[in-house]
């Protein structure tokens, strides 16, 4: 988690949200892939954390399953990035913070407990949570006193 707490802040440091993400293989430790919320800065707004974690992943293993390997992320994932581990065939996911607005996993529709979902990773939310939830915090606070929104 501390690789993707490192991710997420280099996320805020170019404006982007403060999430950010790591695909590690379980049974070696290896780090294979990090991602950082990067939707502004390339203008894709599918460049999520995960989402660039999980490509990289894919393109570096040369296979677009990645089964057995555990993403760690920051923040609850969305609708979206639950679909993106689901397809991968993510085996487990670790994340910080949840999001009661925008999460899917344990929040909002719940993703992996559709019985449309064909995937289903192991799920461990509150990881570092506190630290997770007052970077994004601090990062909202100091856009809404600037005035800028991202």
């Amino acid at each position: 988690m501390r690789i993707a707490l490192d991710a997420a802040q280099a996320a805020a440091d170019a404006g982007e949200t403060p999430v950010g993400a790591v695909v590690v293989d379980p049974s070696t430790g290896e780090v294979i892939a990090t991602g950082a919320n990067q939707p502004i800065g390339t203008h894709d707004p599918t460049a999520h954390a995960e989402i660039v974690a999980l490509r990289e992943a894919a393109r570096k293993r040369g296979n677009y399953r990645l089964t057995g390997l555990t993403l760690v992320v920051t923040l609850e994932p969305c609708a979206m990035c639950a679909g993106a581990i689901s397809h991968a065939r993510i085996g487990r996911l670790v994340f910080g913070a949840e999001d009661a607005k925008g999460g899917a996993v344990v929040n909002g529709p719940r993703f992996f407990e559709q019985s449309t979902c064909h995937w289903r990773p192991e799920v461990m939310g509150g990881v570092l949570a506190e630290e997770s939830s007052a970077m994004l915090k601090g990062f909202f606070k100091a856009r809404r006193k600037s005035g800028s929104a991202p």
